[in-house]
């Protein structure tokens, strides 16, 4: 047995440890396949960026918000990184039976840590195996997380796993048992049983049996090794090596997600120059190889556990868009054509091939083959990734916020889509009139620009105009953007008036633009169409800094970032001005309509007496909630209306579902599977409320929609109302009106301006 299970053990060793060397061999050639990325952005702060990784793994951070599997995750991670001295020892135990390692071998806190942590480990796998089981696709459909997954790779690595734990605690027994453990001892808390179990055997029987158990150990540890190194596109193992660089090059050092700002366009590093761009500038897109180095690594970091999937708005309503097989398609494409491209092939822009005949005469058929599929292309075009599939995304980052190893899925999504709009023009037909709206009168309705100002003769107020009532925005506190849709839309008005109104009420001095603005270009760039974008946020950027008194020839204008304080009612407008203009030179501090209205509330100046009697429930708009972190404000108000009841939906905050508008959505029609809109209006009614609230007009828009059908239908109560939290507050801190029909004064103190 000693003879069988040293030669067994030896060969694998000697075929495993080549084939590893040799597939991270590969996997290193294969990353770098990618394009570099702009100088910096990824090893920026590599302090920071080291503290992110510990934090990250050590803290489960992203893994433990799912409970019981972050909990079994992190036992398992730790054992596979803190258990190889058991593998080391087990190669020991192949020429002596009783050898133990040296130095710490029978230190008492590295054997009780041993024993915790290899039980631990079975304990942790076995919770995840169940989880796997009890959510089979065979079983849940779509709803499973694992649907689509590669199911034999995640039970191979499973049942390795288990093979191993259960062969160190069965190893540990048998090791208290040749070195004669008598009564119980600490060494052993776990194992003892096992030493007892194995107390009476012969001296030889022990031996035989270490010898056998320890060939197990190590030619499981083996075989896994082989594996894996034959498969380097096996996500379900190799994230456990590849998570780590992914998570520390991810794009924010300080471990924010890769939400909130897009990332300007880049061609071979460096970001495309607008204004004279490169001949042989890249846009977009169109070939795997063309995606980041970055981008590799993250198709390759995919562990398939189906978080994003399960909180894909695209993917619960039937749409073909499931992040996680949009990330595996990408990963199974590049690898299948590593070869061809490793040999040197490759397309010009033109369509022709760099390689010659004789670089390209070993690579193998299969290569070739995946060289000639076009990454964007359908089914019957042999297409890597559908056209429904990239133009389904909400962009929402419900994908980013969940992914335990921080794969940038809307980065890759916008990339594909530049290269489609910009090169292909391939997008759906009905968002080219938003597109020619934007180009034509600088807003996705193609209204006139003094109808941008028209809401203000609605008031009973003057709302001061910067040019005409203002000189510029230093004479106020705040510049108010209206936006697009809070100018021109109806029901956006309706927020708008109310924000200005309150506004007005406590005396918090601000202006507006007089209608030259342009639209901030969120839904333009989402869409994949750059260069508009550019226009007009220069365009923007340029007048915002004309407004504040700036001079752009002389440096000693221009203002600090404090004293441009900028208010939206629109979270995409704020996320754009705040998050993506600073690319273009615009530095603001911008805050949402629903900060400052707490603000307000807390120092005094709005208080909130009329009750508003009703069940109400929130809705978390995406690029409010997880684009930039603002869950609390909202709340905050209509926990101080009085007589609302709040009750939350059950996918609210980090979890919140999707409207349907994000990503230039709101201007596409949904033709597959069920309205994402109309999914969540029906959650918010199964909670029978009185209110529906958000504080975007985006998702004001599609929830009344959504709302509106239902009540032609039948389905929801005549009664019900979608509203903005500021139409809310606005009602509550109105003078209430006494039964005589007077109005009852309310004692409040004297509006001073904002701080």
């Amino acid at each position: 047995m000693q003879l069988a299970a040293i030669i067994v053990s030896l060969v694998l060793t000697v075929v495993g440890v080549a084939l590893i060397c040799r597939a991270v061999a590969q996997i290193y050639r294969f990353v770098r396949l990618g394009q570099p990325v702009p100088a910096g952005s990824r090893t920026d702060d590599p302090k920071a960026r080291t503290i992110t990784l510990v934090k990250e793994f050590l803290g489960h951070t992203r893994m433990n918000r799912w409970g019981i599997v972050g909990f079994a995750h992190w036992f398992v991670a730790v054992g596979f990184l803190t258990l190889p001295p058991t593998l080391l020892q087990a190669y020991g135990q192949l020429f002596q039976a009783d050898w133990v390692l040296p130095v710490i071998g029978g230190f008492l806190p590295f054997e009780m840590y041993i024993e915790f942590i290899g039980l631990m480990t079975v304990v942790g796998i076995v919770a995840l195996m169940v989880i796997r089981l009890l959510n089979l696709p065979s079983r849940a459909g779509r709803k499973s997380r694992f649907a689509g997954s590669k199911a034999w790779q995640a039970y191979f690595v499973e049942y390795i796993i288990l093979t191993i734990g259960l062969a160190i605690l069965v190893l540990r027994g048998l090791e208290g048992a040749i070195h004669h453990v008598e009564s119980y001892d600490a060494a052993y808390f776990v194992s003892y049983p096992l030493v007892l179990a194995f107390k009476g055997l012969s001296l030889s029987t022990l031996q035989t049996l270490i010898y056998f158990t320890a060939m197990i150990k190590i030619g499981t540890s083996l075989i896994w090794m082989i594996t894996v190194s034959l498969n380097t596109n096996m996500g379900v193992a190799w994230h456990r090596f590849l998570g780590f660089p992914n998570i520390w090059f991810k794009r924010n050092a300080d471990g924010e997600v890769a939400l909130g700002a897009l990332q300007p366009m880049t061609t071979a590093g460096k970001e495309i120059d607008w204004e004279d761009p490169a001949e042989d500038a890249v846009f977009g897109v169109s070939q795997v190889e063309q995606f980041s180095w970055k981008g590799i690594l993250d198709f390759s970091t995919c562990t398939e556990c189906g978080r994003c999937q399960s909180q894909c708005p695209a993917w619960n309503t039937g749409k073909p868009l499931s992040p996680k097989l949009l990330i595996m398609s990408l990963r199974d494409h590049a690898h299948a054509k590593a070869p061809y491209l490793l040999a040197g092939g490759g397309k010009t822009m033109e369509g022709e091939e760099r390689a010659t005949e004789e670089q390209l005469k070993d690579v193998p058929a299969s290569a070739l083959a995946e060289a000639e599929r076009p990454l964007i292309g359908t089914a019957e075009e042999n297409g890597v990734i559908d056209p429904d599939v990239l133009w389904s995304c909400t962009t929402c980052g419900a994908c980013v916020e969940q992914c335990p190893v921080d794969i940038e899925h809307i980065d890759h999504i916008v990339d594909m889509r530049r290269y489609q709009v910009m090169i292909e023009s391939a997008f759906p037909s009905e968002a080219g009139t938003m597109l020619k709206n934007l180009e034509k009168k600088g807003n996705p309705w193609g209204l006139a620009k003094k109808a941008r100002v028209e809401w203000t003769k609605e008031v009973d107020f003057e709302v001061p105009i910067v040019g005409k009532d203002v000189e510029d925005l230093t004479e106020v506190d705040y510049l108010y953007w209206v936006g697009c849709a809070g100018a021109l839309e109806d029901r956006a008005k309706k927020t708008t008036k109310a924000f200005a109104e309150l506004l007005h009420m406590a005396g918090v001095k601000f202006a507006i633009m007089g209608g030259d603005e342009k639209c901030t270009g969120d839904s333009a760039r989402r869409l994949g169409n750059e260069p508009l974008f550019q226009q007009l946020g220069q365009e923007n950027v340029a007048m915002l800094n004309m407004a504040y008194g700036e001079d752009d020839d002389d440096p000693e204008t221009k203002k600090p970032k404090s004293s441009k304080k900028i208010v939206a009612t629109c979270p995409h407008c704020f996320n754009t001005i705040a998050n993506e203009y600073p690319q273009l030179g615009g530095e603001y501090e911008v805050i949402h309509h629903t900060q400052l209205l707490q603000h307000l509330i807390d120092e005094g100046k709005l208080i909130p007496v009329t009750p508003v009697e009703g069940l109400i429930t929130y809705h978390d708009p995406c690029y409010l909630g997880r684009h930039n972190k603002i869950y609390t404000p909202p709340r905050e108000i209509i926990a101080k209306v009085p007589g609302l009841r709040n009750e939350e939906m059950h996918r609210h905050k980090e979890r919140g579902f999707c409207c349907g508008a994000g990503g230039a959505r709101m201007w596409m029609e949904e033709r597959i599977g069920k309205r994402i809109n109309t999914e969540r209006v029906d959650e918010a009614l199964a909670l029978n409320p009185d209110i529906v609230s958000t504080a975007c007009p985006f998702c004001l828009v599609m929830l009344t929609d959504s709302v509106n059908g239902k009540k032609n239908d039948g389905q929801a109560k005549e009664s019900i109302q979608v509203v903005d939290v500021s139409q809310l507050l606005l009602e509550s801190v109105k003078t209430p009106v006494d039964p005589t029909g007077e109005s009852e004064q309310v004692d409040a103190p004297e509006p001073e301006p904002a701080k």
